[in-house]
C-alpha cells in the first residue's frame, strides 16, 4: 500500500497563521487559497490547526462573531498525526475513528506534511478500474 508521505502536502507549502488572527480573515486566506485548512502558530510554532469543520460547528453554529473571534478560540488542538510511512488505509482508518479530515504527517514526531480527506480521494480516484 502507498505510504502517507507519498500523497501529503509538505511541510513547505504548509499555510500558516497566527494564533490571534480573526476568524473570518482566516476563511478569507483559505478561500484564497482554496484549502480546507490552516495551521495556527504562536511565536512562529504551529499549536493547531483550523479547518472549514471548526468554522462550522465552533463559530457559526455558536453564534459567535468571525470579526472578533480569533483562531485559537475555535482551533483544533493539538494536530492529530501519523507517522509518513504509515499507509494510506491507515490514515483512513484514523481519520474515521478520531472523526476528523486532516492529519499531521509526521517524521521522528516532527510535523513534515498534511494530508486531507481530499487528498485520499484524489488517490482512490486515479486508481486503475477493472
Amino acid at each position: 500500500m502507498v505510504p502517507v508521505k507519498s500523497f501529503m502536502v509538505p511541510a513547505e507549502k504548509f499555510v500558516a497563521i497566527d494564533r490571534d488572527t480573526s476568524v473570518r480573515r482566516a476563511a478569507e486566506i483559505m478561500k484564497e487559497n482554496g484549502i480546507g485548512s490552516v495551521f495556527v502558530s504562536r511565536d512562529k510554532k504551529i499549536i493547531g490547526i483550523l479547518t472549514d469543520t471548526d468554522l462550522v460547528r465552533r463559530l457559526v453554529a455558536a453564534g459567535l462573531d468571525s470579526d472578533r473571534t480569533p483562531v485559537e478560540q475555535i482551533m483544533s488542538a493539538p494536530v492529530l498525526k501519523i507517522d509518513e510511512n504509515k499507509t494510506l488505509l491507515d490514515a483512513n482508518d484514523l481519520m474515521a475513528k478520531e472523526h476528523v479530515r486532516h492529519l499531521g504527517v509526521s517524521r521522528d514526531g516532527e510535523l513534515v506534511g498534511l494530508i486531507s480527506v481530499r487528498d485520499l480521494v484524489v488517490f482512490l480516484t486515479n486508481l486503475p478500474r477493472k
